[in-house]
């Protein structure tokens, strides 16, 4: 057992609070915690997550997280930094000049086409135009009938058009809007962010990894709470989840993840260190 190990260990003993006690506060798994305390840092998911634990099983025992990363920091291992490879141009300048090319080529072509097609509906319009001038200008036969004007008819009991056209239209009922999903915090408590969603029969959640890995935990708070999805995931990585029950969340890595509920842009954190959101229904 590491000297931290013992620190911590100690301070946990002092506080009669034991490793289950410890994994329901901090929601970290016990094995973790039984690592933390061996220093046995290689079974947790990442050096980055060293720190974090150990910052919140430091919180939990009353113990000043800060400090006690400053007095080991030499022990704890250091996160590994993102390696980002260059990115290589395939551009080549024969590559340009042919490009080039055939966009000259295509522009004259297309340029030919539109004075053509110009000149088609010109004459086509100029045609149309004798046409109609040359049948409006023929004398009428005496043949030709001359058709009575139509009469207006009248609606069944004696209802004329104009009576008709002076009757009010029945008014058309108006839709009743249907209510907007709201999704509001109401207290942060203990590290602890508490959000409320109202109007909404389920939570719909979309959360997206940017610019650095991040190891999630998603609980369904139901009749008992059950574990829907704990893991690592990496930048790029989205993922989304719907719930009829309420949520609880752990991000390992708060300014890493981008977070909606229904819709509706939350804030994980701005700092690298672990957030927890718990997500019910307004009632």
């Amino acid at each position: 057992m590491s000297e931290l190990g013992l620190l911590l260990r100690k301070a946990r003993m002092e506080r009669k609070i034991s490793l289950d006690d410890l994994q329901e506060t901090t929601k970290i798994r016990k094995r973790y915690l039984e690592a933390i305390e061996d220093g046995n840092y290689k079974v947790l998911p990442g050096n980055f997550y060293v720190r974090a634990f150990i910052k919140s099983y430091s919180e939990a025992v009353g113990l000043d997280p800060n400090e006690v990363l400053r007095l080991y920091q030499n022990v704890i291992p250091a996160p590994e930094p993102e390696q980002i490879e260059p990115i290589r141009s395939k551009r080549t300048t024969r590559n340009t000049e042919r490009f080039g090319k055939w966009a000259s080529n295509v522009m004259m072509i297309s340029f030919v086409v539109l004075i053509l097609g110009i000149i088609y509906y010109y004459l086509n319009l100029n045609y149309a135009g004798g046409a109609n001038n040359s049948v409006k200008d023929q004398p009428k036969k005496l043949t030709d009938k001359i058709e009575p004007a139509a009469q207006a008819p009248v609606a069944s009991g004696g209802t004329t058009p104009a009576a008709l056209a002076d009757k009010k239209p029945d008014p058309v009922p108006t839709p009743t809007p249907a209510p907007i999903t709201e999704v509001k915090l109401v207290k942060s408590e203990r590290g602890t962010d508490y959000y409320t969603v109202s109007n909404a029969k389920s939570l719909k959640i979309e959360m997206k990894i940017s610019g650095d890995s991040c190891w999630i935990e998603l609980d369904s708070l139901g009749d008992k709470r059950e574990m829907v999805e704990q893991g690592t995931y990496m930048n790029g990585n989205g993922k989304t989840w719907e719930l009829t029950n309420a949520a609880y969340m752990i991000f390992g890595k708060a300014n890493a993840a981008e977070l909606s509920i229904n819709g509706t842009p939350v804030v994980v954190g701005d700092a690298p260190n672990v957030k927890k959101l718990q997500i019910e229904f307004a009632k």
